[in-house]
């Protein structure tokens, strides 16, 4: 760790591909939607390459891939209305409901997550859950996989008036969490983390297990890269 853990007196801690693999959800909620909308299913390995920057951006980049397959535009009855913007909405209320009926059905809690919160909780840090996810979605989550206790805050995609990678949903945890960007360690998975964290003054940790877009994490800036959340803890300890 390069930043001082003297210094640290909170933890924001990203959702999708840092503490819990949601991956099976989005696949499944994604591709009823789009058998609701007569449309192929997407494969996991487009799922991987397109959470993280919310669900406006999942559901825009995966209908474009869709409606682009030569299945797709080769059918006779495909005219030139079915289009991304003339399909979001209706793909937007139908993810959103079958989203919400499976909600951590296919997920799974990642191994270390919930030591490596206890450590971060008994070190004395303030946790807050900062994601690009609805709010909708994320609290559920928290609570179906029995993490929804370690946060005094939770805030999501929808929270702010942007989403990380801007810096600004940093700005308003820290906020509600009474400190200073140089006092909260952002905890993610991605270079949206990361970026948001560096624009905002935070200091950032990365987990080698997530998601990325599809980009090795190791690559992307960060003040250090972990295999768990324990690890985190354990550096904080060794640091301070």
């Amino acid at each position: 760790m390069v930043f001082a853990s003297t210094h640290i007196q909170a933890a924001i801690v990203d959702l999708d591909g840092t503490m819990v693999d949601t991956l099976g959800d989005f696949e499944v909620a994604l591709n009823r939607a789009l058998h609701d909308l007569d449309l192929p299913p997407v494969t996991r390995a487009l799922v991987e390459l397109t959470v993280g920057k919310g669900s406006e951006h999942l559901i825009r980049s995966v209908l474009a891939h869709q409606l682009a397959l030569p299945e797709v535009k080769g059918l006779a009855q495909v005219c030139d209305a079915r289009t991304v913007e003339n399909l979001y909405e209706a793909a937007w209320q139908r993810y959103q409901q079958h989203y919400l009926a499976i909600n951590g059905e296919f997920a799974a809690v990642y191994p270390g997550v919930v030591e490596g919160l206890h450590l971060l909780r008994d070190a004395g840090l303030q946790l807050a859950c900062l994601t690009n996810k609805p709010l909708s979605f994320a609290k559920p989550l928290l609570q179906a996989k029995g993490l929804d206790h370690f946060f005094t805050h939770v805030f999501g995609g929808d929270s702010f008036e942007r989403k990380k990678p801007d810096p600004l949903p940093l700005f308003r945890t820290c906020e509600a969490l009474g400190v200073k960007p140089w006092q909260a360690l952002m905890v993610g998975d991605s270079s949206n983390d990361a970026q948001a964290a560096r624009a905002a003054g935070c200091p950032v940790v990365l987990v080698r297990y997530g998601y990325n877009h599809g980009e090795p994490v190791d690559a992307v800036d960060a003040d250090a890269h972990v295999d768990s959340l324990v690890d985190i803890a354990q550096a904080l300890k060794k640091a301070g």
